[in-house]
């Protein structure tokens, strides 16, 4: 079978969720050194099923970095922190994002998000919705000869409903539920197993906290913080055979800060720290043609340093805070040696973080910039964001701009755009977002 198209996200994610079991980073040995091999930080980065889940839907988080845990409430925060919507200052908001997708790899790849929420008449609770629509393009399949199977247009896509409840006048909790389905093969034959859509369901627990009318000097400030563990749910596979891969299980967290300069100035301050809740990659034992050595009673690969990744849910999730293997080596005795601190030093590396700033004139402008950064060691995104907004009546337009901060990233000139509505009983004085 052959994939005409540089289809490369697409087959990267059908690979991951067909192979029997994944092969991580494996040890430094030393007789590979003449060849090249360096035995220092070693690259290990976490693989899950459906990681359209963790990209940034709408325009306002775009242009800050992708922080949006604790910014405040808008009907995006469907994604990013679902129990802000009890603090929303509309009665209703309903939105359209767009965004065209690594269009420096394929051409026809794009993220749609529609997103929309209600406040319930206690003016204390709130419920919301969304759907999360991934289009990878357009993929040819072939027989071995060159003879035209199929052409499929693989997509993925996500179902939520919110509900948000105010504890207190400053704290309020949240929980959203997803149905995601991944079709990426339309149900053929792929290496010799019977391809299916991935399909799992998953839940979300968020909090949040917000303090007004708080003094920072002479200015009136505004504190959030929240956080958000995201998509706690199954397992996914693609076929009746293959192993099951996590999906992304996300920790996210960080605080706000909004400073009211004056009557028709405003900024905020916004600071995201994410890490993946799910198996880090271990590293297998080699034996002395370099190959990966299976153990005869489980069948898996031995680990060498680390923790089998083919666990339950709820085992990965805990695990996630110590299984990192860290930097492995063999000795002149082919003994396992792990470097001192790597471990710990690892786990510090899986969280990445995403910051940025809003800056408001007269509720109605607002102009937007951010950074996002992970290890080389787990992905290595580095990009510059941009941002704009603007707000009239109930209708708002936002738009951000993606700078990669590395060489030939896929991501690099990243552009997403969102129409948002709001609705309010009296809508002579819409109220404020910012």
């Amino acid at each position: 079978m052959t994939f005409p198209r540089p289809l490369i996200l697409c087959i990267a994610l059908i690979l991951i969720a067909l192979r029997p079991s994944s092969v991580a980073a494996q040890p430094c040995d030393p007789q590979f050194q003449s060849a090249g091999q360096q035995c220092g930080d070693q690259l290990n980065t976490i693989t899950t099923a459906v990681p359209f889940l963790l990209i940034s839907p709408d325009s306002r988080a775009g242009g800050m970095g992708d922080a949006g845990v604790a910014v405040s409430p808008d009907v995006n925060a469907i994604h990013w922190n679902p129990s802000k919507l009890a603090f929303a200052e509309n009665d209703a908001e309903f939105s359209m994002s767009y965004s065209p997708w690594l269009r420096n790899l394929v051409p026809d790849m794009s993220l749609a998000y529609l997103a929309g929420y209600k406040r319930l008449s206690n003016k204390r609770s709130a419920v919301g919705g969304s759907l999360r629509y991934f289009n990878l393009g357009s993929i040819l399949f072939t027989d071995v000869n060159g003879s035209t199977i199929r052409d499929f247009k693989p997509a993925e896509f996500a179902v939520d409903l919110a509900f948000a409840q105010k504890f207190s006048e400053n704290f309020s909790g949240g929980i959203a539920i997803r149905y995601i389905n991944s079709n990426l093969t339309g149900g053929i034959s792929v290496q010799g197993a019977n391809s299916k859509a991935g399909q799992s369901v998953a839940a979300d627990v968020s909090f949040y906290y917000r303090k007004e009318q708080m003094q920072m000097g002479d200015k009136d400030a505004t504190f959030a913080f929240g956080t958000n563990i995201s998509n706690i749910g199954a397992k996914m596979s693609y076929t009746e055979t293959a192993a099951q891969n996590f999906i992304p299980i996300n920790l996210r967290l960080g605080p706000s800060l909004k400073l009211d300069l004056d009557q028709y100035n405003s900024i905020a301050f916004n600071l995201d720290v994410n890490k993946l809740l799910v198996p880090t990659p271990p590293v297998y034992l080699l034996d002395e043609n370099n190959s990966p050595i299976i153990d005869p009673v489980t069948g898996n690969y031995q680990v060498a340093s680390g923790r089998d990744p083919d666990a339950g849910i709820v085992t990965g999730i805990l695990g996630s805070f110590s299984d990192a293997p860290g930097n492995v080596s063999y000795d002149d005795d082919r003994n396992v040696v792990v470097e001192s601190g790597s471990k710990f030093r690892e786990e510090i590396r899986e969280i990445n973080l995403a910051g940025g700033l809003e800056y408001w004139y007269a509720q109605q402008f607002a102009f937007r910039a951010g950074y996002f950064w992970e290890h080389y060691t787990k992905g290595n995104r580095k990009y510059f964001t941009l941002g704009a907004g603007v707000k009239y009546s109930i209708f708002t337009l936002d738009l951000s701009y993606l700078i990669a901060n590395t060489q030939r990233s896929p991501l690099a000139n990243t552009l997403r755009f969102t129409l948002g509505f709001k609705f309010n009983k009296d809508t002579k004085k819409p109220a404020a977002n910012g």
